[in-house]
């Protein structure tokens, strides 16, 4: 492997505002390490994916207000009580997962030097803003404005769900106080984990509900909210293979955090659902977490860590068609009616030359 020149204690460094020093031509752009001026200079890029990136959650624009959640309304009542507690649990969880993105990614960006690249860190910045609107809107227009603050809180009342936040926090605040170059892949890595792999629970949690015919308004929103989030798996899928030449690390330390992930998603999910929701079990949750674990490693490059046949395959096969998650995240339409498409606004764009 190769390393940068640096040493562990080395702090990372972050952008200037405005380098005039700087060079940017395409042939001495790196990811991080450059010598930018900071300037959005796009007419000419080193990483085109980046450009098919960016325009494709530029196309993922969506408001959900515009998404009709008036039957989740009555629906509401008619979940069981392990249902509902499911509902508001997951909706603080995911709650909290995009909160700390918006913050975290700045940071992560501040060191980004090609600017293809930061353009997509500060449109999934904008996204995940987005998210903690939708789930605001559900939070204000499905559950009774006397059980809103328990959900806001639920993190404080429920210890489980209060060690998961801290445990995902602390990867993220272990950068911003000590930013070495080693501390910076944890976070990329820990970014990954968020995205690739912490949702998705939740996300089939509202579409085994609109499976069975209740709340289809959340589930079209979370369906939103995952196409999004798969262009932020995309956008680390990319990243971490170059990080892996660059910042120190070790394979034995990408894998125990995958499978530290893995433990404490399996844990908080039994807690949450366990076995009292239907179509949803613990043996079901362990299995889909680790083919998700699997398939997010080969997607960087490395070899699964869950070696039995059944983490090859998910268990949910029969929900991810919901999501469209098996087209690359390019949702055609929504849960019940083929509106989704109207939000993607498509220009033919092939390139910034074209913009």
């Amino acid at each position: 492997m190769v390393f940068i020149n640096t040493k562990l204690s080395d702090t990372m460094p972050i952008n200037p505002i405005f380098n005039p020093s700087g060079d940017d031509r395409t042939e001495n752009r790196s990811i991080w390490f450059g010598n930018t001026t900071n300037l959005m200079q796009l007419n000419d890029v080193r990483y085109s994916w980046a450009v098919g990136l960016y325009q494709q959650m530029r196309e993922n624009f969506w408001v959900p207000q515009r998404l009709d959640i008036t039957q989740d309304v009555t629906d509401y009542w008619n979940l069981t009580d392990d249902e509902r507690y499911a509902y508001d649990g997951i909706l603080s969880y995911l709650t909290f997962l995009d909160s700390v993105q918006t913050c975290n990614i700045p940071h992560i960006k501040s060191s980004v030097t090609a600017p293809e690249i930061s353009l997509c860190m500060a449109e999934q910045v904008s996204q995940e803003g987005m998210h903690n609107q939708s789930y605001q809107y559900l939070i204000e227009t499905i559950i009774p404005a006397e059980r809103r603050s328990e959900v806001y809180d639920f993190w404080r009342t429920d210890k489980i769900l209060k060690e998961r936040c801290e445990f995902i926090a602390k990867l993220y605040q272990k950068y911003i106080d000590h930013p070495t170059a080693e501390n910076y892949f944890v976070s990329l890595l820990a970014d990954y984990l968020l995205e690739g792999l912490y949702f998705y629970n939740g996300f089939i949690y509202y579409y085994n509900l609109a499976s069975r015919m209740l709340m289809p308004g959340s589930a079209d929103i979370f369906k939103m909210i995952n196409r999004d989030e798969l262009s932020h798996v995309r956008l680390y899928q990319k990243l971490l293979p170059e990080a892996m030449q660059v910042f120190p690390h070790s394979l034995d330390m990408i894998y125990e955090m995958f499978d530290t992930a893995v433990k404490y998603e399996c844990h908080w999910t039994n807690h949450i659902v366990g076995n009292n929701i239907l179509g949803i079990t613990e043996t079901s949750t362990e299995q889909y977490t680790k083919y998700l674990a699997n398939i997010r490693l080969k997607a960087i490059g490395l070899k699964p860590i869950y070696q039995d046949d059944k983490y090859n395959k998910s268990p949910y096969s029969h929900l991810e068609r919901f999501s469209d998650t098996k087209k690359e995240a390019h949702t055609k339409a929504n849960f019940f009616e083929a509106t989704v498409t109207s939000y993607v606004m498509s220009s033919g764009v092939s390139g910034w030359d074209d913009i």
